[in-house]
C-alpha cells in the first residue's frame, strides 16, 4: 500500500515524462505548508532558468500571513515577469503531482494573466 507522498510523486513522474516528450520548458511548482516555489526548468540542459518563491525579500515584504492564495498570486506574477524578461513565453505547467486547486491554481492563473502561455 502506498502513502500520499508516494502517490503524488508517481503522478509527478508521469506528468514529467509527457512534458519531456513535448520539448517545452517546464514551469515547476512545489508547495509546502509554509512556502510556495516556482521554477522554469530546461529539461534538455538540466538547468533552472528562472525562479521565484515566497522566500524572496520582495515578496516577503508584501505578505503578512505566510503562504496563502494571495502569496501564490504574487509568486505567479513574479515568475511570469522574470520569464518574459528572458523571452520565455510558452511553458508546460508541472504541478509536481499536487491537485490543481488552491495555491497551485492561484499561481497558474496569475502567471497566465501576466502573459505566460501554457
Amino acid at each position: 500500500m502506498q502513502n500520499t507522498k508516494q502517490n503524488r510523486l508517481r503522478r509527478a513522474k508521469e506528468t514529467r515524462i509527457k512534458i519531456e516528450k513535448s520539448g517545452k520548458y517546464r514551469l515547476v511548482v512545489n508547495r509546502t505548508n509554509k512556502h510556495i516555489y516556482a521554477q522554469i526548468f530546461d529539461s534538455q540542459k538540466k538547468e533552472i532558468l528562472v525562479s521565484a518563491s515566497t522566500l524572496e525579500k520582495s515578496i516577503k515584504a508584501k505578505i503578512l500571513n505566510g503562504c496563502t492564495v494571495e502569496a501564490a498570486k504574487v509568486v505567479g506574477e513574479l515568475i511570469a515577469q522574470k520569464s518574459l524578461e528572458k523571452n520565455i513565453n510558452e511553458v508546460a505547467f508541472d504541478r509536481s503531482g499536487f491537485k490543481y486547486h488552491g495555491r497551485v491554481k492561484a499561481l497558474a492563473d496569475s502567471a497566465r494573466s501576466a502573459g505566460m502561455k501554457f
